[in-house]
C-alpha cells in the first residue's frame, strides 16, 4: 500500500483582496487510513479549508495535492476524476428537493451508471442503519434537520470513497445519533482504510474518538492535543 499522502496542503493561502486573508501559510498532511478532526473557533475558516480540500475553491497561494497529484497542474477532466474519489458531507446538506431520501442517497451510484438492482439493497440498508428505514420515500421538505443530515452522510459514504470530508456532521443531531454516525465514519476508516477529515465544534466527540486533531486559527493549521478523556472519580 502506498504511503503517499491522500491530502497535502503546502503553505496554502486564500485571499479575497488586500487584508482579506482567509487562510495564510496553512500546511497539513493526511496519510492513508487516518482519521483527523479539524477544530478552531467560529469564523476561523474551517469550512473554507474543506472547500479547498475537495476542490470547490482554488488557493491563491501555495499548493494542494490529492492522492499524490498536484491539483494546480491538472486539467478539468483529471480534477473531476479526483472528486469522484471524495465523499463530502456539507453543513447545509445540499439534498435535491425533488428526490426522495432513497433517491438522494442512490444518486452518486446512478451517476456512475450502475443499475438500480445492483445497489437497492445497499442503499436501503444504509438508510436503515442511520435510522431512516421508514423514510425512504420522504422528500427533503418533510425531513427534520437531523434527518437531512443523516441522508447527506449516507449519500457521502454510499460509494465507499477513498477520502471523506465532513463539515460539522453531528451538528444537527442529538448526542446518541451523533455517536452512531461517528461509528459509521470509524467503520469506513477501519474496514476500508478510508481517510476521514471532520471539521467539528463537538469536543466531546473529539475526546471520545482518539484521533488526530488539527486546529485552525489565524489562518494557519497546527497539530493540537486531543482533549483528555473524561475520567470518572475514583475513591481515595
Amino acid at each position: 500500500m502506498s504511503d503517499e499522502p491522500v491530502l497535502r496542503f503546502d503553505r496554502v493561502g486564500l485571499s479575497y483582496g488586500p487584508g482579506a486573508d482567509i487562510l495564510a501559510d496553512a500546511s497539513l498532511v493526511l496519510r492513508p487510513g487516518s482519521m483527523t478532526f479539524l477544530t478552531g473557533p467560529s469564523g476561523a475558516g474551517k469550512s473554507t479549508l474543506l472547500k479547498l480540500a475537495f476542490l470547490a475553491l482554488r488557493p491563491t497561494a501555495g499548493r494542494i495535492s490529492l492522492f499524490g497529484l498536484d491539483t494546480g497542474r491538472l486539467k478539468p477532466d483529471a480534477l473531476a476524476s479526483l472528486r469522484r474519489r471524495i465523499g463530502v458531507v456539507f453543513q447545509e446538506f445540499r439534498l435535491l428537493d425533488h428526490l426522495s431520501a432513497y433517491e438522494n442517497v442512490a444518486l452518486p451510484l446512478r451517476v456512475m451508471g450502475r443499475p438500480e438492482a445492483s445497489y437497492r439493497k445497499d442503499v436501503t440498508e444504509l438508510l436503515t442503519w442511520v435510522g431512516l428505514g421508514d423514510r425512504l420515500d420522504a422528500r427533503p421538505e418533510t425531513l427534520s434537520g437531523g434527518e437531512k443530515q443523516r441522508v447527506a452522510i449516507a449519500r457521502a459514504v454510499v460509494v465507499k470513497p477513498d477520502l471523506i470530508i465532513a463539515d460539522e456532521p453531528t451538528g444537527n443531531v442529538d448526542e446518541e445519533m451523533g455517536e452512531r454516525l461517528f461509528r459509521l465514519f470509524r467503520e469506513l476508516n477501519k474496514r476500508l482504510n478510508t481517510t476521514v477529515l471532520i471539521a467539528t465544534h463537538d469536543m466531546a466527540l473529539v475526546r471520545r474518538a482518539n484521533a488526530d486533531v488539527l486546529r485552525l486559527a489565524d489562518g494557519m493549521v497546527v497539530r493540537a492535543q486531543a482533549p483528555p478523556a473524561l475520567q470518572q472519580d475514583t475513591p481515595a
